[in-house]
């Protein structure tokens, strides 16, 4: 069963500001205290086919507005190549400041590469060790108290 179109239309204004009141009073015009707004808003949110909408939509929301690791990696690359551009302000003269892009500096290049080689452990010494003879235990108490006299 799907949400109808006021419900959706309370879902969309919930995940404004989450104030399930003010939503409810727009998706339901009709109701004017805010005492029946916040019961009936609290009902709604607890709607499974609503919550589910609005986790859903939640969940498009963190996709669009968070970078994942392919992002971050491309845009690093872009730094490290100097394909990026960062603005700046310029003085045009007279007390007049312009913007202009300028290409980003060999320091913020140089610490996108180390991200980088960080991420694909190009900095970590490759050490290969092998035992050709089993380790020899010595029991060093033994031999103490040998000498010792007792």
């Amino acid at each position: 069963m799907a949400i109808t179109a006021k419900q959706q239309i309370f879902a969309d204004e919930y995940l404004k500001d989450l104030n399930g009141t003010r939503a409810y009073k727009v998706a339901y015009p009709n109701v004017k205290k805010d005492q029946v707004a916040a019961t009936a808003a609290g009902r709604l949110l607890r709607n499974v086919e609503v919550k589910a909408y609005i986790d859903e939509q939640l969940e498009k929301m963190h996709n669009e507005r968070t970078a994942d690791a392919q992002e971050v990696l491309e845009y690093l690359t872009s730094v490290m190549r100097g394909k990026e551009t960062e603005e700046t302000l310029i003085n045009r003269g007279e007390g007049v400041q312009g913007v202009t892009d300028l290409e980003v500096s060999a320091k913020d290049r140089l610490k996108a590469a180390e991200l980088l080689g960080k991420r694909h452990a190009l900095f970590t010494d490759k050490t290969e060790l092998s035992i050709v003879d089993p380790p020899t235990f010595v029991d060093d108490y033994a031999a103490a108290g040998d000498a010792d006299g007792n």
